[in-house]
């Protein structure tokens, strides 16, 4: 409203569509990830211990020298 406004209006939404995207991204995107990134470390994990119940040395576990 008022002189000038229709200048503004691009301003405006773009500053409300980046609050919506960032929202939207650290609501729902970064947990999702987060949930699929602990299921691999859980896969790779049991893998893993596995391989060390089996007897079969696995590199970390080998001895130093």
């Amino acid at each position: 409203m008022g002189v000038g406004s229709e200048s503004r209006r691009p301003l405006g939404i773009a500053v409300v569509g980046g609050l919506a995207f960032s929202q939207f991204i650290t609501l729902y995107v970064t947990p999702v990830i987060y949930t699929y990134l602990d299921a691999l470390q859980q896969r790779l994990g049991r893998t893993s211990l596995g391989r060390a119940a089996s007897g079969h040395p696995t590199p970390a576990a080998a001895p130093a020298d």
